[in-house]
């Protein structure tokens, strides 16, 4: 009977023993820590919004005008055929999920009936004075699930109170409460520190604005040369810079400082504060609508498209509506194009079928950090990560079939919600570089100089890195409107 129960306890042990080696076997490996700063969870989703679209609408519209006086009538606003479902619809087919509209420009003519002015639409002949553009421009995004954002212009050129800083700084905030607590959810507000040279001397509270803000709509993104939330690129031609961070230290910025335009155009590897740029470029030479004018070319919003999204950025593309208050149907035409051009680009993934290697990967085979992470549907959260140790030049390939791959566009992201990393990285196809760059961030294009190749190995070699690499995403793409050296 006690040789039985021995050989019960040691077989107990046995199995206890086995269970818990088979338990500490399949604990999963560790995340690696992030670098900080990181972005905020509004700012993620910016940022995968990618394309956003701007409408510069106004008096200046109908005096044919950029920056107006801030002396023009009312009477001259009367967009009789004004349908905020056709800039919606227009939005929509372009891919675009966020639209911010001038509710205020410098001229301080108000699309909405402010009780504080009565320089706004009450006193015009638009629907006889009974018309709100903000509200139509809110119903209508809202009926598509399209967000939308506002700009209030701080400087004003109509109003009196301008040049005191006082009583201009609490009809501003005034109006800034009217906006945010009367149509909705806004996720994104804009400011800027345009402003003529004969303008009067004023301090904007920026500072308090940016409260006011942040108490009002929590989730609201803002953004400023100075962000907090999100930095202007420094630019109107719609580029980042070649190197481009998304970090930044705020105390350096201001806004309306020109000196601050580089800056603001890479971002510093060493800031402190996660404040992404936003690269804001209108489709037509100017920011207004102008009969004489016509919308770039496809081949241009292409290049604008490279050099903003594909360079950490997030592009605001204007769209300005006519005086009959629609898009122009030249305008619908090369949007459409835009959209069709990208998803002709970017639907398909190369080098989806590929074998994934890499020169080591994160608690080895089961870690959950392995190469194959690259190729799925997640860019942000699932990425391939080295081992600590191969922090010196690591490196991620893909092998084609025995047809090879043959492309013109390369596709890196980095897994952002830990921090941006990579300050230099390397491609090569079966031994040759065909690309290098510095930044990757949330998404890095390389259009291959050199036009199509047909490789059957790309490498990408991570050749300096703030901390070990995390790459979340990788694409090779076949581009058919880049046509290099006469392709």
């Amino acid at each position: 009977m006690f040789k039985q129960w021995c050989t019960l306890c040691k077989s107990t042990l046995f199995l206890l023993f086995n269970f818990a080696i088979s338990s500490l076997a399949i604990v999963p490996t560790t995340p690696p820590l992030p670098i900080l700063p990181l972005p905020a969870f509004s700012q993620l989703k910016w940022q995968q919004r990618e394309i956003i679209m701007f409408f510069h609408f106004g008096v200046n519209t109908f005096s044919n005008s950029e920056w107006g006086t801030g002396k023009e009538n009312p009477a001259i606003f009367n967009p009789v055929g004004l349908d905020a479902n056709q800039w919606v619809n227009t939005a929509v087919e372009a891919g675009v999920s966020l639209m911010i509209l001038t509710a205020k420009h410098h001229d301080g003519f108000c699309l909405w009936p402010s009780k504080y002015t009565n320089h706004s639409v009450k006193s015009s002949p638009w629907k006889n004075g009974e018309g709100d553009v903000v509200q139509e421009f809110v119903n209508a995004a809202k009926a598509r699930g399209v967000d939308v954002g506002i700009y209030l212009s701080p400087w004003d050129r109509h109003d009196k109170r301008y040049g005191n800083d006082l009583q201009y700084n609490e009809y501003y905030l005034a109006q800034l409460q009217e906006l945010l607590n009367h149509y909705g959810g806004v996720r994104e507000i804009w400011f800027d520190g345009a402003k003529g040279t004969n303008a009067p001397n004023i301090s904007y509270y920026f500072s308090d604005w940016f409260y006011m803000v942040k108490e009002l709509q929590s989730s609201i993104n803002i953004f400023s040369d100075a962000g907090p939330d999100v930095r202007w690129v420094g630019n109107e031609k719609g580029f980042a810079g070649s190197t481009c961070w998304s970090t930044v230290n705020r105390t350096s910025l201001s806004i309306g400082n020109a000196s601050i335009e580089n800056l603001l155009n890479t971002g510093d590897p060493r800031g402190t504060d996660w404040v992404p740029p936003e690269c804001d470029v209108s489709i037509r030479p100017g920011w207004f609508w102008h009969k004489s004018e016509s919308p770039k070319n496809l081949s241009q919003l292409l290049e604008i498209y490279y050099n903003s999204v594909g360079r950490n950025c997030l592009l605001l593309l204007n769209v300005p509506p006519n005086t009959t208050g629609l898009i122009s149907d030249t305008d619908v035409h090369r949007l459409k194009e835009f959209r069709s051009a990208i998803d002709t680009i970017f639907s398909t993934n190369l080098a989806e079928k590929s074998i994934v290697k890499a020169s080591s990967q994160r608690g080895g085979k089961v870690g959950g950090f392995g190469p194959e992470n690259v190729l799925d549907s997640d860019h942000i959260w699932t990425y391939w990560a080295p081992r600590d140790v191969d922090v010196k030049d690591p490196w991620i390939e893909i092998r084609g079939t025995s047809e090879g791959l043959r492309f013109n566009v390369v596709r890196i992201q980095e897994a952002i919600g830990l921090g941006q990393r990579i300050k230099r990285h390397e491609i090569y196809v079966d031994g040759k570089m065909v690309a290098n760059g510095t930044t990757v961030g949330y998404k890095r294009l390389h259009r291959l100089d050199v036009g199509i190749v047909h490789g059957q190995v790309v490498r990408i070699r991570i050749r300096e890195s703030k901390a070990l690499p995390l790459i979340s995403s990788i694409g090779l793409h076949l581009d058919p409107f880049w046509q290099p050296n006469g392709q």
